[in-house]
């Protein structure tokens, strides 16, 4: 059966002119792949396996709550961090994951956060200190102890050595000071 329109030497034709285009294209694109810098590098240190101590405030009049958990931090190519966290939050399984990269255009550190205890999804953006130590990511969301209200957050992971690694949340209160109000100290597994 012919079409009126369209010969099957047409239709070979045009096949392959689209083929041409997308190899020379295909090549073209592959070539402005960007590549992994020391902003990168610096998140693979984070990579493997961690047992945390956690200490969560979750008001002034209240004693914190003490908890356990793992993190498994695998790498995502050069350019990016997964973190599956795994606990209990006040008698609660709790799972957590966080993304981590750089984004160059930005010119900051970017990443996700979500978790097995809440509907937010958490978009972060940061700075690394000059002495490379300490990623602070900056967020907004709604505030735990008062859901409507949007609170900014800043979370800071510090590596105090290749095997050791302390993550502090703070949020902002509504005059505008900073209130601490998790901790978590991990050491990496050996």
């Amino acid at each position: 059966m012919t079409n009126k329109f369209f010969s099957a030497k047409t239709v070979g034709a045009v096949f392959s002119v689209f083929t041409a285009l997308s190899l020379v294209a295909g090549s073209a694109w592959a070539h402005e792949f960007p590549k992994a810098g020391p902003e990168h590098a610096w998140l693979q240190q984070l990579v493997g396996e961690w047992e945390a101590k956690n200490e969560a405030v979750m008001g002034p009049d209240q004693d914190p709550i003490q908890s356990t958990g793992t993190e498994s931090i695998r790498s995502l190519g050069e350019f990016w961090t997964i973190t599956d966290v795994k606990g209990t939050m006040m008698d609660t399984p709790f799972n957590g994951q966080m993304t981590l990269g750089y984004d160059t255009e930005k010119q900051k550190y970017v990443g996700t956060w979500v978790d097995s205890m809440t509907g937010n999804l958490w978009n972060y953006e940061g700075t690394l200190d000059e002495g490379g130590k300490i990623l602070t990511l900056e967020s907004e969301g709604k505030c735990p102890m008062n859901p409507g209200r949007v609170t900014r957050f800043r979370e800071v992971v510090e590596m105090k050595s290749p095997d050791h690694k302390v993550f502090t949340s703070f949020m902002q209160d509504e005059k505008g000071e900073w209130l601490q109000v998790m901790t978590s100290e991990a050491r990496r597994k050996q």
